[in-house]
């Protein structure tokens, strides 16, 4: 194996790692683990900022809403210091999300998405990400679906 495919597969599995403690297992403190410090989100979700606190903020907010919450990657694909990740995220709703409270039986809700992150010296710098977040809005009953 080269030094390359070494490097791209570390790559990997450092946002693996990132995304599975951050939003699989709510642990807030992966944002200081895994971000650098001027850590960019380019088109960060649901209103957050685009650093590190609106990761953190981004984490909580889905962990509160779903204790269950959980990301499966179906593809992720390293190229140079770029790891592309498809995924689908999922967990029954128990609390508040978007100002909807949760049903008393709680309701599923899927979100599907893709992200590119950087990764440079152990430590994800950039995100760009285009998650599905009207198809999460219809399934709390913010936006009607399509006719």
């Amino acid at each position: 194996m080269s030094t390359t495919e070494i490097t791209l597969a570390e790559n990997k599995d450092i946002v693996r790692t990132f995304i599975d403690a951050l939003f699989t297992k709510g642990d807030l403190g992966a944002v200081d683990t895994y971000l650098a410090e001027d850590f960019v989100n380019h088109n960060p979700p649901f209103g957050m900022s685009g650093d590190r606190q609106g990761m953190r903020s981004a984490g909580a907010m889905f962990r509160t809403a779903f204790p269950d919450w959980h990301s499966e990657p179906h593809q992720m694909v390293a190229e140079g210091d770029l790891v592309v990740e498809h995924f689908t995220a999922a967990g029954t709703q128990r609390g508040e999300l978007l100002g909807v409270p949760a049903p008393a039986e709680g309701r599923p809700v899927s979100l599907r998405g893709i992200n590119i992150f950087r990764v440079r010296n152990g430590r994800i710098t950039e995100q760009w990400c285009q998650l599905n977040e009207l198809g999460v809005l219809r399934q709390l009953g913010l936006t009607p679906a399509p006719a």
